[in-house]
C-alpha cells in the first residue's frame, strides 16, 4: 500500500502540478484533519496519519511511517503500474507474493480505512488478471485483522489464495505461557470457514514483531509481562524478538511450539534462523532487532557476506548464548540431534500425512486444561495431536469411543500405543511435550493440602539472631514462607500450588535497639506467572517474645533457636517500625538493599504534619493490605503483592490531590521499591485521615433494615403494586416515584442523590485532562470495541465451561433440585443467544470517549461523614495486575458497579432482617 518517499514516484508527485496524474499517485490533502477515525498504528514512531511535505505544501497520507507514503489506488494510473510489475516478477519465475498491508488500500471519509469494498474489487481485478497470464502463483494476504474480517480477503476464491492467522499466533504463546488450552482453541473456534481452494498461512515469527494488535488490551498486558519485561524488547504493539528468545531458549518449548504449527490446520511458515534457533539484537532500532544477517557458519560475517564487516547494513550476533560461531547452520548440520535437523523431520513427516495440510478439524476435551488435543482426518486417515502445555508432566484422559479397535502408533517412532477401548483413554506427557498418533486398524491387543502446622516452625541459628536472614538459614527461611504466605488474607495466591519462595531482595532498617528486614519475597507456583509480596521482618527475645507470642500469634513467622530462644515476625505488627516510615516519606530518605532500594516520596502538603509520626496504629490487621493509622491525622497504605509500575492509588489519588477534588483523602506521600532498568514498585501511599461514620455500604444497609422495619410494621397501610421499569434511568426521576416510598425512604432518597451527584464529579475530575497521556481521554474504535466483546467473549465462555462441569459432577452426585437443575441447562443453552447479544458490542459504533476510572467502585469503598461521601481506595481490584488497572474504560463502568453494590445491600438486609424468613 506505500512506497519509500525516496522512491521515483514520489520525488515525482511531489514536484508535479496539483491534481495531475502524476501528482494523484499519492493521497494529498490541505489539512491533517481528513480520515479523523483512522487509527495510528505505529504511535512509538508517529503523532498522526498526515505528514507534511514542503516541496508539494501539502500533507500526504501515510499508514505506517511517515518516510512510507501510501499510494492512491482511486487513481486508475497507479493500477495500470502496479501490474506490470507483478508481471515481472512471475515472469523471472517467483512463485508468490505476500500482499503487505492489504486491508489499507484505499481511504473513505467517516470510516477506519480498513478492510473497505474498494480494496476487494482491486484484489478480484488483480486475481483475475493473473490467472490469465500465469498458473501456479500465489498471493498471500497479509490482514493484520480479526478472522471474521481477514477471511474476507480470500473472496469466493478470486482474491488472495491464502492469509496469515494473525490472532492465533500471539495466542500460542498466550496457551504455553499460562498452561492453558483456552486460547487456541477460542479462537480457532471463531475462525470462519473459507473457500476450499483457500488456506491460512500459519506463523510463529515474521519479519515484523510479535504482532499483538489482534489481542485484548488484557491479553496484551499479559504477553507484555511474560514475554518482555525489558521495554527495549516492545516496539509498537508488539514484540521484537526471534522465537528462541522468546522462549527463552528452551529446546522442549521450541519443540512443542513448531509441532502445534506443523500440525494445526493451515500452511506452516518458517522465518529464517528460527530453523537454528537464532538469537536477535533488541538493541538496533525499529525493527532490525530481528533482522540480522542468516548465520550460515562460523566464518567471518557469519557467513553471510565476504565484505568488511562495518559495511553489513546490520551486525551479526555475537550475544554469548546465541554467538554466530556457536550457532549456524554449518555447526548443525554437522550434528543429527541439533535442531536443524529436527526441523527437517518433522516437516518431511507432515509433507508424507496430507491430513495436516488438508485434513478436518476436530478438538477433543479433556479435563484437565492443560492438555491440547485434537484430531485431524482426510480421507482414511485419523490423526491424533495431543500436546501438554504445562512445564510439568501431565495426565489426562480422552474420550476416543467413535475409535475404539484403533491403534494409536506414533508418528515419530512408529511405537505402537495400547489399543482404544469405549472406556476413556488414558495419555500421559512430559513437560512441554506433544505426540502425534496415527489411529490405524489393528488386531485388538491386551496388556499382561497440608494441615496446618501445630506450632511454629523452628530455625536454628548461631551467634546473632540476624543471622536468620542469611547462608543457610535464609534457606530454612524460605522453606517455611511458603506455608506461613498460605494462612495470610493479603496473599492472593491462597488458592494456588506454590512451589516454592525465595527472598529476591532484602534492605534493612536499623532502628535503636532492632533490625528491620524489607524482604522482597517471589512466590513461584506450580502453574502460571510467580508472584512478589513485601514481607518486613523483625526478632524479638525474653520479655517482648514472649509478648508477641501471646498477642500477636498470627504474625509470627518462626521461633528461632540458639543460647537463647527468639521469634521473627511481620514488623508492620512492630510500632517502631511503623513509626519510623513516617520520616522516610516526610524527609524523602532512602534505604539501599541487595538490588534495590527503597524511596520515600513527599509531596508539599505533607509539611503542615509534625515532623515526628503520631501513636501508629494498624487499623487492619487482614485485609489485602496493610493500613497503619497515625493518630487521627493520617493512615498508611502499605501493598503486600508488588506489581511493577505506579500503583493507581498513588497516581489517581495524587492527580485528585493536585487537582483540589474534595472528596476523596488528600494523599500526602509514598514509599516506592526502584531497581535498576525496571519501572518503580508502590509499596505504600500516606493519605490525610478523614474522620467519618462509617462506610456507605453500612449507611445502605441500615436505611434499608429501617425500611423493612416499617413495611413490617405497616400491615394497614395500602401498599402500591409494584411496577417494572423499562429502565434503571427511569428510576432517577423522583416525581415518578409513589408518594408512599417516598415517605418510607425518608432523608435516605436525598443522600443517594448527594452520592450520585459526588460521582459525576469525581468522574467530570478524572475526564477534564487534556496533557498528561495516563489521564487524557481516548475514543472508543471498532478494534478496541472488538477487543472490549473478545474480553467479554472469553469471560462468558470460560463461566459457561464452568456452569458445564458443576452440572456433569451434581448429576454424578444427584444433588441438585430438579428446578435448578432445569434452570441452569436453559442458561446453558442460550449461549449462542448471549453471544450474539454480546456481539452488538463490536458491531455497534459507540462515539464516546474513556477514561480513567475509580476501578472498583461499590459502597464499601466510599465513607459516610455524616454530611458527605468520600471517595476511597483508588488501587482498583488488586486480584488484577497494575497495568491491566490502569487501563482506561467508560466512566460507566463505576456507575454499574455502583448500582450493583446497592443490589447486594438488599439483598444481604433481606437476608439478615429477621433471619431472611421475612
Amino acid at each position: 500500500n506505500h512506497t519509500s518517499d525516496q522512491h521515483p514516484w514520489f520525488q515525482r508527485a511531489r514536484r508535479a502540478p496539483k491534481g495531475s496524474v502524476e501528482r494523484d499517485f499519492y493521497v494529498w490533502s490541505d489539512t491533517p484533519e481528513k480520515y479523523k477515525q483512522a487509527r495510528i498504528i505505529f504511535k512509538d514512531f508517529e503523532t498522526s496519519n498526515w505528514a507534511y511535505d514542503p516541496v508539494a505544501k501539502a500533507y500526504y497520507w501515510h499508514r505506517f511511517y511517515s518516510h512510507q507514503p501510501d499510494l492512491n489506488y482511486d487513481n486508475p494510473a497507479v493500477w495500470e503500474a502496479i501490474f506490470p510489475i507483478v508481471d515481472f516478477w512471475f515472469e523471472l519465475g517467483v512463485d508468490g507474493m505476500r500482499l503487505d498491508a492489504i486491508p489499507y488500500l484505499y481511504e473513505r471519509e467517516g470510516t477506519s480505512c480498513e478492510n473497505l469494498p474498494e480494496t476487494h474489487a482491486f484484489l478480484k481485478a488483480l486475481r483475475k488478471h493473473v490467472d490469465s497470464k500465469f498458473r501456479n502463483k500465489m498471493f498471500l494476504a497479509e490482514a493484520n485483522q480479526w478472522p471474521e474480517d481477514a477471511v474476507a480477503y480470500f473472496g469466493e476464491g478470486d482474491e488472495c489464495h491464502t492469509a496469515f492467522h494473525f490472532p492465533l499466533m500471539p495466542r500460542m504463546f498466550m496457551a504455553i505461557r499460562t498452561e492453558d488450552r483456552f486460547p487456541i482453541v477460542d479462537i480457532l473456534q471463531q475462525t470462519p470457514p473459507i473457500p476450499e481452494n483457500c488456506q491460512w498461512c500459519l506463523f510463529l515469527r515474521n519479519h515484523d514483531e510479535l504482532t499483538l494488535e489482534m489481542v485484548t488490551d488484557e491479553e496484551r498486558d499479559y504477553m507484555y509481562r511474560a514475554y518482555a519485561r525489558d521495554a527495549q524488547a516492545r516496539i509498537n504493539l508488539g514484540i521484537r524478538r526471534r522465537l528462541a528468545p522468546l522462549l527463552g531458549n528452551n529446546r522442549r518449548r521450541i519443540e512443542l511450539m513448531v509441532g502445534l504449527l506443523m500440525s494445526l490446520p493451515g500452511t506452516p511458515v518458517l522465518y529464517y534462523g528460527d530453523e537454528i534457533g537464532m538469537g536477535d539484537n533488541i538493541y538496533l532500532g525499529d525493527r532490525n532487532a530481528v533482522r540480522t544477517p542468516m548465520q550460515w557458519s562460523g566464518d567471518r560475517n557469519a557467513g553471510f557476506s565476504k565484505a568488511n564487516p562495518q559495511k553489513l547494513y546490520l551486525p551479526v550476533i555475537i550475544d554469548p548464548e546465541y554467538h554466530y560461531e556457536a550457532v549456524n547452520v554449518e555447526a548443525q548440520q554437522n550434528n543429527p540431534n541439533s535442531l536443524l535437523w529436527w526441523m527437517k523431520r518433522i516437516i518431511d513427516l507432515r509433507k508424507r500425512h496430507k491430513a495436516f495440510g488438508r485434513g478436518s478439524m476436530e478438538f477433543l476435551f479433556p479435563e484437565n486444561p492443560k492438555i491440547l488435543a485434537y484430531l485431524r482426518r482426510y480421507g482414511e486417515e485419523t490423526i491424533l495431536v495431543v500436546a501438554n502445555l504445562s512445564r510439568f508432566t501431565q495426565h489426562t484422559e480422552l474420550h476416543l469411543e467413535a475409535y475404539a479397535g484403533l491403534v494409536p502408533v506414533e508418528m515419530f517412532g512408529r511405537v505402537e500405543f495400547p489399543v482404544i477401548s469405549k472406556m476413556p483413554y488414558p495419555v500421559m506427557l512430559g513437560p512441554h511435550g506433544f505426540v502425534w498418533f496415527s489411529l490405524q486398524p489393528r488386531r485388538p491387543a491386551t496388556l499382561g493440602l497440608s494441615s496446618l502446622p501445630t506450632r511454629f516452625p523452628e530455625i536454628p541459628v548461631r551467634g546473632n539472631w540476624d543471622r536468620f536472614i542469611r547462608g543457610r538459614q535464609r534457606q530454612s527461611l524460605e522453606a517455611i514462607l511458603p506455608d506461613f504466605l498460605a494462612q495470610r488474607r493479603w496473599f492472593t495466591g491462597r488458592r494456588r500450588s506454590i512451589n516454592e519462595a525465595a527472598i529476591l531482595d532484602v534492605i534493612t532498617l536499623t532502628l535503636q535497639d532492632r533490625t528491620i528486614f524489607g524482604c522482597v519475597v517471589e512466590v513461584r507456583y506450580l502453574e502460571g506467572e510467580p508472584e512478589q509480596y513485601l514481607l518486613p521482618l523483625v526478632t524479638a527475645s525474653g520479655s517482648e517474645m514472649s509478648q508477641v507470642l501471646e498477642e500477636l500469634p498470627h504474625a509470627v513467622v518462626a521461633v528461632l533457636q540458639g543460647d537463647e530462644n527468639a521469634v521473627v515476625y511481620d514488623a508492620l505488627w512492630d510500632p517502631h517500625f511503623t513509626a519510623a516510615l513516617w520520616p522516610l516519606i516526610r524527609e524523602q530518605q532512602s534505604l539501599t538493599g541487595g538490588t534495590g532500594k527503597i524511596a520515600g516520596i513527599a509531596l508539599p502538603s505533607i509539611a503542615a504534619y509534625p515532623a515526628a509520626a503520631p501513636p501508629p496504629i494498624q487499623s487492619r490487621a487482614d485485609q489485602h493490605n496493610t493500613v497503619i493509622q497515625y493518630g487521627e491525622r493520617a493512615f498508611l497504605k502499605v501493598f503486600r503483592r508488588l506489581d511493577e509500575g505506579i500503583n493507581p492509588e498513588w497516581e489517581v489519588g495524587r492527580f485528585l490531590t493536585e487537582r483540589g477534588f474534595p472528596h476523596v483523602p488528600p494523599v500526602l506521600g509514598a514509599l516506592e521499591y526502584r531497581r535498576p532498568k525496571s519501572e518503580p514498585l508502590t509499596l505504600a501511599v500516606l493519605h490525610a485521615y478523614v474522620p467519618s461514620q462509617g462506610t456507605a455500604w453500612q449507611y445502605v444497609l441500615n436505611a434499608v433494615g429501617h425500611y423493612l422495619d416499617w413495611v413490617l410494621t405497616s400491615g394497614g397501610v395500602e401498599q402500591p403494586p409494584p411496577r417494572l421499569m423499562r429502565s434503571i434511568v427511569e428510576l432517577s426521576d423522583e416525581a415518578d416515584l409513589p408518594a408512599l416510598l417516598v415517605e418510607a425512604a425518608g432523608p435516605f432518597l436525598d443522600s443517594v442523590r448527594l452520592l450520585g451527584q459526588r460521582v459525576a464529579e469525581l468522574h467530570l475530575v478524572l475526564a477534564s485532562e487534556e496533557e498528561d497521556p495516563a489521564f487524557r481521554g481516548e475514543p472508543y474504535t471498532p478494534l478496541y470495541q472488538r477487543s472490549i466483546y473478545q474480553s467479554l467473549r472469553t469471560e462468558a465462555r470460560r463461566r459457561l465451561q464452568g456452569l458445564q462441569r458443576f452440572l456433569a459432577n451434581t448429576d454424578k452426585e444427584n444433588s441438585l433440585p430438579e428446578a435448578d437443575r432445569h434452570l441452569l441447562q436453559e442458561v446453558l443453552q442460550s449461549q449462542n443467544a448471549l453471544l450474539a447479544r454480546l456481539q452488538l458490542v463490536a458491531s455497534t459504533p459507540l462515539q464516546v470517549q474513556r477514561y480513567r476510572c475509580h476501578g472498583d467502585l461499590h459502597l464499601g469503598q466510599i465513607l459516610a461523614t455524616g454530611k458527605d461521601f468520600v471517595f476511597v481506595d483508588f488501587e482498583g481490584d488488586p486480584r488484577r495486575t497494575i497495568s491491566d488497572r490502569r487501563i482506561k474504560r467508560s466512566l460507566v463502568r463505576d456507575v454499574a458497579r455502583m448500582l450493583y453494590s446497592f443490589h447486594q445491600a438488599v439483598q444481604t438486609a433481606l437476608v439478615e432482617h429477621n433471619g431472611g424468613s421475612s
